[in-house]
């Protein structure tokens, strides 16, 4: 299976210590007249750029101001500093601005609904939105598909007809994108959906605080955290069996209550559900907006980063979004999220699973008859 898009600028894959330096130089006096005083280790680096990304003060003090209730209006110093510097057009600083995106995308979608100016996260938001249209140029991002129903380009066939081996069957990963000025309630998901696509063509470059910061929103929009959904209860196959097909009879259930199995843990999750649905950060989860977060969340769980904090949070992620795909009952999101989490306790189990076509005794006699 092969993806088929652009090919992206070398300098997104590695992170240039060199370049720039002026630029994030500049870039830094004016974050030093927003956030003073900045950390001397920042301000006397020889890669500027680099330290942006990798100082770990600067992003909790950035955070925390992000983290403000008045944070994302169109005043707001920070945001201005954020929209400017990847308007740099300078990809190591627009790495950085990246960096950041889990909590803006993820507190600007939970004070989506609350009625106040957020024109400062907006307008980062679209920032991001039209680098990526620009650079699609128009084209969707597809992805060749096998089909078996077709000969193999590697073996001969006596079929006369037209040789389809070589024809694609593609698949849609994500659609063309259209010029967007605004950030309406329609489009939401699918702008932010693209942001996400975008950090996850950086995300070797990212920091692993900054992809936990994306787990624990995955978390909040899910509205199921892990003490309320337990790993055994999610991942249990009778439970999943039960509670997507349940019947009256429930023969599972204890023979003097009269209540079946299936109906204690439909009871289990509404009594669950009391205490979520007034949580504030739970959000709708179209798919256009839950695609690109298990592909982040699937790098966190199978990328190249030995962080045991990072996997841990990256699996409470993929059982909250479970969990909610449950509630939902939406098959295409059970798929993705079950999958994800099956791959994601396979990668923490470190017992392998028994194969009964694997010899283990290769000293023990064969006997032939």
């Amino acid at each position: 299976m092969s993806v088929h898009h652009h090919t992206r600028d070398s300098s997104i894959i590695e992170f240039s210590k060199t370049d720039s330096n002026e630029k994030a130089k500049s870039v830094i006096e004016s974050l030093a007249l927003i956030l003073d005083p900045l950390p001397e280790s920042l301000t006397t680096s020889d890669t500027p750029a680099f330290s942006l990304l990798h100082d770990s003060h600067l992003a909790k003090t950035i955070s925390s101001h992000l983290k403000q209730p008045d944070s994302g209006a169109g005043d707001n110093n920070l945001c201005r500093w954020l929209y400017d510097t990847f308007q740099s057009s300078d990809p190591n600083l627009q790495t950085v601005v990246l960096r950041f995106l889990p909590i803006i995308a993820g507190l600007y979608l939970s004070r989506a609904g609350l009625r106040k100016s957020l024109a400062g996260f907006e307008a980062i938001l679209l920032a991001l939105y039209a680098h990526e249209t620009t650079f699609r140029g128009g084209q969707p991002i597809t992805v060749n598909v096998p089909d078996l129903s077709h000969c193999s380009i590697y073996h001969e066939t006596r079929a006369t007809g037209k040789n389809n081996s070589t024809e694609l069957n593609l698949a849609i990963l994500s659609p063309s994108l259209e010029p967007h000025g605004t950030v309406r309630s329609t489009k939401r998901a699918r702008i932010i959906g693209v942001a996400l696509e975008l950090y996850h063509s950086r995300i070797s470059l990212m920091p692993i605080a900054s992809k936990i910061e994306f787990c624990e929103f995955c978390v909040i929009w899910a509205g199921y955290e892990n003490e309320g959904i337990s790993s055994e209860f999610i991942t249990n196959e009778n439970v999943k069996e039960k509670y997507l097909c349940q019947d009256g009879g429930g023969g599972g259930g204890n023979a003097g209550s009269g209540t079946s199995s299936g109906d204690e843990i439909v009871g289990l999750i509404e009594s669950k559900e009391d205490k979520y649905e007034r949580k504030e950060g739970r959000i709708p989860l179209p798919w256009e907006l839950l695609q690109p977060a298990l592909r982040i969340l699937g790098h966190c769980l199978m990328g190249p980063v030995e962080s045991k904090e990072l996997k841990e949070a990256a699996l409470a992620a993929s059982r909250s979004l479970y969990a909610r795909a449950l509630h939902d009952v939406n098959p295409q999101a059970i798929l993705a999220t079950g999958s994800l989490l099956r791959i994601g306790n396979m990668a923490t189990n470190t017992a392998p699973e028994f194969d009964p076509t694997e010899i283990s005794d290769f000293n023990s006699r064969i006997i032939t008859l």
